[in-house]
C-alpha cells in the first residue's frame, strides 16, 4: 500500500465507520497534513459515487438527499465527484444526462485544509450509508420528432400558464396542456399496440420537497393517476417514484412542476387576503389550501384525459394499465397507505378548491375526502 493511500484508509477508519465528531476530526487532520493524498481521496470519493448507481441511486436523487442533510460546501462537493465519474461511465439514458446537466457548479475549494477534509468525510460518511433503491432503467427507444415537437408544444402553454398573472387563464391553459399530453398518450399507445415489440413500462423519481410534502406529494399522485401513471411517496428521502410508459412520465413531470408554480401563486395571493382579514393560521391555511388544490386538480385533469378516450381504444388502455400496475408491484411488492394529515383549515381548503376550480371543464368536479398515499411498507 502506498504512503497516500496509506494517509486515506487510516482517515477512513477513523472518521467513515465511526459516527462521532473525535474520529471526523482524527481523520481530517490525518489528510490535511498530506497534501499527497488529495488524488486518491477524489478517486475513492467516485468509487463511492459508482457504488451509489449500483445501488438504484441516481445523481438528482444524491444532490437531494445531500442538499436535505448537510450544506452547500457538500453539494458542490458531491456535484464535482458526479462530474468526474460520468466521465468514465457507461451512457445511461436521456433522463440521466438531463440530472448531469443541472448538477450544481462546483464552487472554487475555500477554506483551510482541515475544513476541506471535514467536508469531504461528512459527504463520504453519507454516501457510505445510502440504502438501496430500486433500479430505474430507461427506454431504449427514441421518441422521435414527432413526440419532441408535441413536448415542446405543452411546454410552451405550461409556461404562459406559470407566468399569466390571471387565474383563469392559468387553468385554462393547463386544462389544453393537458388534453395534449392525454392525446400525446393515446398516439403513443396505438403506437406501441401495432409494434412488434411494444415497450414495456419504466419510473422516475420526481422530488416532494418541505414544507408541505405531504399535500405536494397528493398533487403529483393525482397527475400521475390522471397520466396513466402509477406514483409511490418516499417520505424519508423526499421524493415519489412514478411508474408509467415513457411518454405519460413526460407528461407528469412537465405537468407536475407547472402546477406547484401555479399552486404557489395562487395560495401566496389567497394567504394575502386571509391576512389582511386578520387571519394568521398561515401553517394550517397553507396546507389544507394545498391539499384541496391538489384534490380537485386531479379530479379536472382526469376529466380533461377522459376526453380523449373512445371506446375502441379501451382495450389498448387496458392492457397499458395493467403493465404498469405489474411494474409497481415488481418495483413495490408491499405499500402501505398515508392519510394526509393536517388538514384542518376550512378558509384554505375553499380557497384551495376554488383556485383548481377556476376554469371548468366539463362537469363540476366533486369534493371527496383528502387521498390516501401509496408508500413503500417499511422494512
Amino acid at each position: 500500500m502506498t504512503s497516500t493511500a496509506s494517509t486515506v484508509e487510516r482517515a477512513f477508519r477513523a472518521a467513515l465507520y465511526e459516527d462521532n465528531d473525535a474520529g471526523l476530526d482524527t481523520g481530517a487532520s490525518l489528510l490535511a497534513a498530506d497534501p499527497a493524498a488529495d488524488a486518491e481521496l477524489a478517486r475513492r470519493g467516485e468509487e463511492f459515487v459508482a457504488a451509489a448507481w449500483r445501488r438504484g441511486w441516481q445523481p438528482a436523487d444524491v444532490v437531494r438527499l445531500v442538499r436535505r442533510e448537510l450544506d452547500e460546501v457538500h453539494l458542490s462537493l458531491v456535484a464535482g465527484l458526479v462530474r468526474a465519474q460520468s466521465g468514465r461511465d457507461r451512457p445511461r439514458g436521456r433522463r440521466w444526462a438531463a440530472q448531469l446537466e443541472a448538477l450544481p457548479e462546483p464552487a472554487v475549494r475555500a477554506g483551510d485544509r482541515f475544513s476541506h477534509a471535514t467536508a469531504v468525510l461528512e459527504l463520504y460518511r453519507l454516501l457510505l450509508r445510502l440504502p438501496a433503491l430500486e433500479v430505474l432503467e430507461e427506454p431504449r427507444r427514441d421518441p422521435g420528432p414527432g413526440a419532441s415537437r408535441m413536448l415542446n408544444r405543452i411546454r410552451a402553454l405550461l409556461a404562459k400558464a406559470e407566468a399569466t398573472g390571471y387565474p383563469e387563464e392559468a387553468e385554462a391553459l393547463s386544462a389544453k396542456a393537458q388534453e395534449l399530453m392525454a392525446r400525446h398518450s393515446v398516439d403513443e399507445a396505438l403506437l406501441a399496440a401495432g409494434a412488434p415489440a411494444p415497450d414495456a413500462p419504466g419510473a422516475c423519481r420526481i422530488g416532494v420537497e418541505p414544507p408541505y410534502e405531504q399535500a405536494k406529494a397528493v398533487l403529483l399522485d393525482a397527475v400521475a393517476t390522471a397520466n396513466h401513471c402509477r406514483a409511490v411517496w418516499n417520505e424519508a428521502l423526499g421524493f415519489s417514484t412514478v411508474v408509467g410508459f415513457e411518454a405519460d412520465l413526460e407528461a407528469v413531470e412537465l405537468l407536475h412542476a407547472s402546477l406547484l408554480v401555479q399552486a404557489t401563486h395562487a395560495m401566496t395571493k389567497a394567504e394575502a387576503a386571509q391576512r389582511a382579514g386578520g387571519r394568521k393560521r398561515t401553517k394550517t391555511f397553507r396546507q389544507s389550501f394545498l391539499a384541496a388544490y391538489a384534490h380537485r386538480v386531479g379530479d379536472r385533469l382526469a376529466a380533461v384525459a377522459g376526453t380523449q378516450v373512445t371506446e375502441d381504444l379501451l382495450p389498448v388502455l387496458a392492457t397499458r394499465e395493467t403493465a404498469v400496475a405489474g411494474r409497481l408491484e415488481h418495483m413495490f411488492p408491499e405499500t402501505t397507505t398515508t392519510r394526509l394529515r393536517g388538514v384542518s383549515d376550512a378558509a384554505g381548503w375553499t380557497e384551495g378548491a376554488r383556485a383548481a376550480d377556476q376554469a371548468q371543464v366539463r362537469a363540476r368536479p366533486r369534493l371527496d375526502r383528502p387521498s390516501d398515499l401509496s408508500r413503500p411498507r417499511p422494512a
